[in-house]
């Protein structure tokens, strides 16, 4: 709701965690001269019954994700940040399957958990996560950013 309400995605705590996994700073993640966000909507479309984020719709994504991909060209690192993104560019699939095989992608696709609060405990269960995708993940930013 507070990426929602600022009108930026990734302006909450996920956002904090984000930025770190890729090893940015507030002032680059936000320079959309070198870094662009394409979020599944461009909404935040609620809570379920359980207090969980309701899915983007998919006529979102159907209705403009080609043209905002369209104009933000061909960036050298693409991120699929969680399983909706990824289900969209590469079919469906298991998200830990996915990034646990990040090789298989890099360097120009990273698929990612969701970094939300909500996906702590998975990242607990996989430290694999931090202490083998981080370095590279952040390691290809950095060569890219130069």
């Amino acid at each position: 709701m507070r990426a929602h309400q600022s009108g930026k995605p990734f302006d909450d705590p996920s956002g904090v965690r984000l930025r770190d996994w890729m090893g940015l700073d507030e002032a680059t993640f936000w320079n959309r001269d070198m870094v662009a966000i394409i979020p599944m909507a461009f909404c935040f479309p609620g809570y379920d019954a359980n207090g969980s984020d309701i899915a983007p719709p998919r006529i979102c994504a159907k209705t403009w994700r080609g043209r905002a991909l369209n104009h933000a060209g061909r960036p050298p690192i693409t991120l699929l940040i969680g399983g909706y993104a990824q289900d969209w560019h590469l079919g469906r699939g298991k998200v830990t399957d996915r990034v646990r095989n990040w090789r298989d992608h890099a360097p120009g696709i990273w698929c990612l958990p969701h970094p939300s609060w909500r996906n702590t405990a998975w990242l607990k269960k996989h430290p694999w996560f931090a202490r083998e995708t981080l370095p590279a993940l952040r390691a290809t930013i950095q060569e890219a950013l130069k």
